[in-house]
Protein backbone atom coordinates (compact mmCIF):
# COMPACT_ATOMS: atom_id res chain seq x y z
CA UNK A 1 0.00 0.00 0.00
CA UNK A 2 2.79 2.74 0.39
CA UNK A 3 4.44 1.73 -2.52
CA UNK A 4 0.95 3.50 -4.32
CA UNK A 5 1.46 5.94 -2.11
CA UNK A 6 4.81 6.71 -3.05
CA UNK A 7 4.60 5.94 -6.49
CA UNK A 8 1.44 8.39 -6.42
CA UNK A 9 3.50 11.01 -4.51
CA UNK A 10 6.21 11.04 -6.88
CA UNK A 11 3.71 11.49 -10.00
CA UNK A 12 2.06 14.68 -8.29
CA UNK A 13 5.87 16.02 -7.32
CA UNK A 14 6.57 15.53 -11.09
CA UNK A 15 3.91 16.52 -12.17
CA UNK A 16 4.64 20.31 -9.71
CA UNK A 17 7.54 20.19 -10.78
CA UNK A 18 6.48 20.31 -14.53
CA UNK A 19 4.20 23.28 -13.79
CA UNK A 20 7.05 24.81 -11.91
CA UNK A 21 10.06 24.68 -14.59
CA UNK A 22 6.83 25.91 -16.96
CA UNK A 23 6.49 28.89 -14.83
CA UNK A 24 9.84 29.75 -14.00
CA UNK A 25 10.77 29.13 -17.61
CA UNK A 26 8.18 32.08 -18.74
CA UNK A 27 9.45 34.13 -16.02
CA UNK A 28 13.06 33.65 -17.21
CA UNK A 29 12.23 34.51 -20.84
CA UNK A 30 9.45 37.17 -19.85
CA UNK A 31 13.20 39.18 -17.40
CA UNK A 32 15.46 38.53 -20.31
CA UNK A 33 13.63 39.69 -23.12
CA UNK A 34 11.34 42.73 -21.81
CA UNK A 35 9.31 44.37 -24.41
CA UNK A 36 10.59 48.41 -25.48
CA UNK A 37 8.95 50.77 -22.70
CA UNK A 38 8.53 47.98 -20.04
CA UNK A 39 8.49 49.57 -16.51
CA UNK A 40 10.04 46.62 -15.10
CA UNK A 41 13.77 47.58 -14.32
CA UNK A 42 13.67 50.13 -16.35
CA UNK A 43 13.09 48.09 -19.62
CA UNK A 44 17.07 46.70 -19.12
CA UNK A 45 16.99 42.88 -19.33
CA UNK A 46 18.26 40.76 -16.06
CA UNK A 47 16.91 37.73 -14.59
CA UNK A 48 16.18 37.03 -10.87
CA UNK A 49 19.02 34.49 -9.54
CA UNK A 50 16.54 33.14 -6.94
CA UNK A 51 14.36 32.21 -10.50
CA UNK A 52 17.63 30.13 -11.50
CA UNK A 53 17.68 28.37 -8.55
CA UNK A 54 14.05 27.03 -8.67
CA UNK A 55 14.13 26.02 -12.75
CA UNK A 56 17.14 23.93 -11.89
CA UNK A 57 15.05 22.28 -8.80
CA UNK A 58 12.70 21.54 -10.79
CA UNK A 59 14.79 20.01 -13.33
CA UNK A 60 16.20 18.15 -10.79
CA UNK A 61 12.72 17.82 -9.56
CA UNK A 62 11.27 16.13 -12.40
CA UNK A 63 14.23 14.08 -13.50
CA UNK A 64 14.38 12.27 -9.62
CA UNK A 65 10.27 11.79 -9.57
CA UNK A 66 10.56 10.15 -13.13
CA UNK A 67 13.30 7.72 -11.46
CA UNK A 68 11.49 7.40 -8.67
CA UNK A 69 8.37 6.31 -9.86
CA UNK A 70 10.03 3.47 -12.82
CA UNK A 71 12.40 2.66 -9.55
CA UNK A 72 9.43 1.58 -7.87
CA UNK A 73 6.80 0.49 -10.21
CA UNK A 74 9.30 -1.63 -11.91
CA UNK A 75 11.43 -3.15 -8.83
CA UNK A 76 14.62 -1.80 -10.37
CA UNK A 77 17.79 -2.50 -7.96
CA UNK A 78 20.78 0.02 -9.71
CA UNK A 79 23.33 -0.21 -7.63
CA UNK A 80 24.25 3.78 -7.66
CA UNK A 81 21.08 5.25 -6.35
CA UNK A 82 18.44 2.71 -5.22
CA UNK A 83 18.60 1.63 -1.66
CA UNK A 84 16.16 4.01 0.90
CA UNK A 85 19.57 5.23 2.34
CA UNK A 86 19.56 7.12 -0.97
CA UNK A 87 16.75 7.64 -1.53
CA UNK A 88 16.43 9.53 1.64
CA UNK A 89 19.83 11.84 0.41
CA UNK A 90 18.26 12.74 -2.83
CA UNK A 91 15.07 13.39 -1.36
CA UNK A 92 16.61 15.44 1.32
CA UNK A 93 18.60 17.83 -1.06
CA UNK A 94 15.68 18.03 -2.93
CA UNK A 95 14.04 19.16 0.46
CA UNK A 96 16.67 21.65 1.17
CA UNK A 97 16.41 23.42 -2.81
CA UNK A 98 12.88 23.77 -2.80
CA UNK A 99 13.08 24.94 0.86
CA UNK A 100 15.49 27.83 0.15
CA UNK A 101 14.11 28.91 -3.47
CA UNK A 102 10.36 28.68 -2.17
CA UNK A 103 11.51 30.47 1.31
CA UNK A 104 13.51 33.52 -0.90
CA UNK A 105 10.83 33.72 -3.49
CA UNK A 106 8.29 34.29 -1.08
CA UNK A 107 10.55 36.66 0.77
CA UNK A 108 11.05 38.63 -2.33
CA UNK A 109 7.77 38.43 -3.79
CA UNK A 110 4.97 38.10 -1.09
CA UNK A 111 2.41 39.64 -1.45
CA UNK A 112 1.66 40.47 -4.73
CA UNK A 113 -2.42 41.21 -4.64
CA UNK A 114 -1.18 45.09 -5.50
CA UNK A 115 -0.95 43.80 -9.29
CA UNK A 116 -2.77 40.75 -10.33
CA UNK A 117 -3.97 42.51 -13.61
CA UNK A 118 -0.53 42.24 -15.28
CA UNK A 119 0.18 38.54 -16.03
CA UNK A 120 3.90 38.86 -15.20
CA UNK A 121 2.56 38.90 -11.42
CA UNK A 122 -0.23 36.26 -12.06
CA UNK A 123 2.78 34.10 -13.34
CA UNK A 124 4.68 35.15 -10.25
CA UNK A 125 2.14 34.17 -8.16
CA UNK A 126 1.76 30.79 -9.64
CA UNK A 127 5.73 30.30 -9.43
CA UNK A 128 5.36 30.58 -5.67
CA UNK A 129 2.04 28.68 -5.14
CA UNK A 130 3.76 25.47 -7.13
CA UNK A 131 6.97 25.71 -6.04
CA UNK A 132 5.33 25.33 -2.09
CA UNK A 133 2.94 22.44 -3.26
CA UNK A 134 5.94 20.73 -4.63
CA UNK A 135 7.84 21.19 -1.04
CA UNK A 136 4.71 19.83 0.68
CA UNK A 137 4.99 16.42 -1.40
CA UNK A 138 8.43 16.57 -1.18
CA UNK A 139 7.74 16.45 2.77
CA UNK A 140 5.22 13.96 2.14
CA UNK A 141 7.59 11.88 0.07
CA UNK A 142 10.54 12.14 2.41
CA UNK A 143 8.66 10.88 5.41
CA UNK A 144 6.98 8.17 3.83
CA UNK A 145 10.31 6.82 2.41
CA UNK A 146 11.68 7.72 6.07
CA UNK A 147 8.55 5.85 7.66
CA UNK A 148 8.92 2.61 5.26
CA UNK A 149 12.87 2.23 5.85
CA UNK A 150 12.83 2.87 9.63
CA UNK A 151 9.90 0.55 10.02
CA UNK A 152 11.54 -2.39 8.25
CA UNK A 153 14.71 -1.52 9.14
CA UNK A 154 15.24 -1.09 5.06
CA UNK A 155 18.02 1.44 5.04
CA UNK A 156 19.89 -0.25 2.79
CA UNK A 157 17.54 -2.48 0.75
CA UNK A 158 16.34 -1.25 -2.24
CA UNK A 159 13.77 1.61 -2.15
CA UNK A 160 10.72 0.19 -4.27
CA UNK A 161 10.18 -1.85 -0.83
CA UNK A 162 9.30 -5.08 -2.08
CA UNK A 163 12.93 -6.75 -1.59
CA UNK A 164 13.09 -10.20 -2.30
CA UNK A 165 16.35 -12.36 -1.12
CA UNK A 166 15.90 -14.71 -3.46
CA UNK A 167 15.17 -12.69 -6.62
CA UNK A 168 17.30 -9.44 -5.12
CA UNK A 169 20.37 -8.58 -6.90
CA UNK A 170 21.03 -7.22 -3.63
CA UNK A 171 21.35 -10.37 -2.06
CA UNK A 172 24.81 -11.96 -1.13
CA UNK A 173 23.70 -15.52 -0.90
CA UNK A 174 22.64 -15.09 -4.46
CA UNK A 175 25.42 -13.71 -5.51
CA UNK A 176 27.73 -16.58 -4.06
CA UNK A 177 25.48 -19.52 -5.26
CA UNK A 178 24.18 -20.32 -1.96
CA UNK A 179 20.30 -21.07 -1.75
CA UNK A 180 18.00 -19.18 0.64
CA UNK A 181 16.05 -21.23 2.59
Amino acid sequence: MLGIIRTWLYCIFGLFSLVLFGLTAARLHYTTHLPAGDPLHNGKNFYDPIVAELIFSALFGMLWAVYGVLTIHHMREDRLISSFASEILVLSILFLLYLVGAAIATSIWGDLSFCQEFRACRILTAMLAFAWMSWIVLSCSLAASVFVAIANRAFFSPFHGRWNPRDSTYSDRRASGVACA
